[in-house]
């Protein structure tokens, strides 16, 4: 694939270009460190692929964080003591496929359908939290993009592996726990979809139609797609899954050979314009 192979959307302004930096403001190729959080280790492929390949084609490096160890997914009574360790290596031969190696995908190794107890520093229990995994993990590769699950009534641990990104993401550059890495800021966050539509409210806000949730697309040439069918094959103990979410992608298609995906940028820290507030109470003292 070629970098003219894909055009990328703003929904709001609906403006559309072949540069990456209109998802991406201020792109700066083979510096990029683009980094995804998957719930689940098939999530990065299902939600982001297109985007993922992208970022490789124009220079970027791809950084997979998978928080939960696949331990609820067995199809099979017999796969039940199996399964983490046949999943992991499905998920070596399936990332392989999109060109993302196994030495950049990271695991943190949460049980399927618990990582929200878990969000936080010090928990009640006296254990540690995600934020003293993600917080030097996110350093150490020098992140500067974070895609996240989208955190509006998905799963359970989609929402809560949103809630550990929006929150440790931000705080990855701040200059706090010094021991724990070089503080690193991130440029852009951004929620993909697996299978759920985005929260209204940036469409509220932004006067688009509240049906039109997504404020980004991507355009990608149908053969990235067959890229993300052969990696999801190499999930054989998922078969039964796999088809249905396979068929579902169909959707996808715009025509023969396009095919697209939508995602949401957002701001992790809205910061507060105390200006619109004083100008308002101004005009109701007068």
């Amino acid at each position: 694939m070629r970098r003219e192979d894909f055009t990328f959307y703003n929904l709001t302004s609906k403006e559309h270009s072949k540069d990456i930096s209109f998802f991406f403001p201020g792109w700066r190729g083979e510096e990029e460190r683009v980094v995804v959080f998957a719930p689940h280790d098939d999530d990065a492929i299902l939600g982001p692929g297109y985007l993922l390949q992208a970022v490789q084609v124009f220079g970027g490096e791809v950084h997979v964080v998978i928080f939960c160890n696949g331990s609820g997914g067995y199809s099979l009574i017999e796969h039940k003591h199996l399964i983490t360790a046949l999943r992991f290596r499905e998920t070596i031969r399936a990332y392989a496929k999109l060109g993302i190696p196994e030495v950049r995908i990271h695991r943190l190794d949460y049980e399927d359908y618990s990582v929200w107890p878990f969000i936080g520093w010090h928990l009640p229990g006296k254990e540690e939290g995600t934020f003293r995994k993600v917080l030097p993990l996110l350093r150490r590769i020098g992140a500067t993009r974070l895609l996240l699950p989208n955190g509006y009534k998905e799963h359970l641990d989609h929402t809560a592996t949103f809630m550990v990104g929006a929150f440790d993401g931000p705080q990855a550059g701040d200059p706090v726990m010094a021991d724990w890495g070089e503080a690193r800021s991130i440029s852009t966050f951004l929620q993909y979809a697996v299978w759920s539509d985005f929260s209204p409210e940036d469409a509220l806000l932004q006067g688009r139609n509240s049906e039109i949730r997504a404020n980004l697309a991507i355009k990608a040439p149908y053969e990235a797609e067959q890229v993300i069918r052969d990696a999801m094959q190499e999930y054989e103990t998922q078969a039964k899954i796999v088809a249905g979410l396979l068929e579902s992608r169909k959707e996808r298609k715009i025509n023969e050979r396009e095919v697209m995906e939508v995602y949401l940028r957002f701001e992790p820290r809205p910061k507060c314009d105390y200006r619109k507030y004083v100008d308002y109470l101004i005009s109701i003292d007068k």
